[in-house]
């Protein structure tokens, strides 16, 4: 009877305690979430990531070129240009590429006469010696200086662009020659509101026919349709020049058609740079 009594006893300790213990722990449970509602942070959340101090370590360096560079404009399909047109008649017969070099000179600011600058363009004075058919066998080279009698004195034929470049740097000392460009090169000067000295023919079309003879530096084709003009202006059908031969300015030609008698003739430009 005693032992039972011991026992019991010791039942109710041990019951005491552990509901003792869950009322600590379920109070202890009720405090954390309390908290949690409080300050709206759980207990249970996993940690946040811990991201390296990055003070003072080189950042990625973002571009903002293709954000600010705009779009190249598109270029302007016209141009003209108001130069002064001369006629190479009644003096200069064959001095188309003398007086379109004048008429630039006289755009470019420089006042000159095509009659001042005949004597000092460069001159290839090689006699002309004919085949027994009348054919012509040996005179001089374009590309050396004009050839023949400018004035109709006598047979004349022309100069090319090497020779008369000499001249016009004479005058203009940002004279280039664009012999050899594209033609856009040649719209790109009319746009900056620059002319050119362009070879083409005295008709606008190619020549049926040619001749050749020999030179002291060596055998060379032409035509005596050769002509130069100065070229003014352009749109997307033609192309406008100011003609020495009948003295018109801005003279329409259809551009394709101009082309193939500049393309026969060797490409032949003079300009000059802002």
């Amino acid at each position: 009877m005693r032992s039972m009594q011991v026992l019991w006893k010791g039942i109710q300790v041990t019951f005491g305690f552990f509901l003792i213990a869950g009322l600590l722990f379920a109070s202890g449970v009720f405090s954390i979430l309390l908290y949690a509602k409080i300050t709206g942070q759980a207990w249970f959340e996993e940690s946040p990531i811990a991201y390296a101090d990055t003070v003072g370590a080189k950042q990625p360096v973002v571009s903002t070129a293709a954000v600010n560079v705009k779009p190249p404009e598109p270029p302007v399909l016209s141009a003209m240009l108001d130069a002064p047109v001369i006629r190479q008649l009644p003096e200069l017969p064959s001095g188309c590429e003398v007086t379109s070099l004048t008429m630039m000179l006289l755009y470019f600011g420089i006042q000159k006469d095509k009659m001042e600058l005949v004597p000092e363009m460069k001159r290839d004075t090689t006699p002309l010696k004919r085949n027994k058919n009348g054919s012509i066998a040996y005179w001089g080279n374009p590309n050396t200086g004009f050839v023949g009698e400018v004035t109709g004195a006598g047979k004349g034929f022309g100069i090319y662009h090497g020779a008369l470049f000499e001249l016009q740097k004479q005058y203009i000392p940002k004279a280039v020659d664009l012999t050899g460009q594209p033609f856009e090169k040649l719209e790109q000067q009319l746009r900056e509101g620059i002319p050119s000295v362009v070879w083409t023919t005295i008709d606008y079309r190619v020549p049926d026919k040619w001749t050749v003879w020999d030179t002291p530096i060596g055998p060379i084709q032409t035509t005596f349709m050769e002509h130069a003009v100065l070229l003014v202006g352009f749109d997307e059908q033609n192309v406008y020049v100011n003609d020495p031969w009948n003295g018109q300015a801005k003279v329409k030609i259809d551009k394709e058609r101009f082309l193939e008698t500049w393309e026969v003739m060797g490409r032949q430009a003079l300009s000059y740079l802002k």
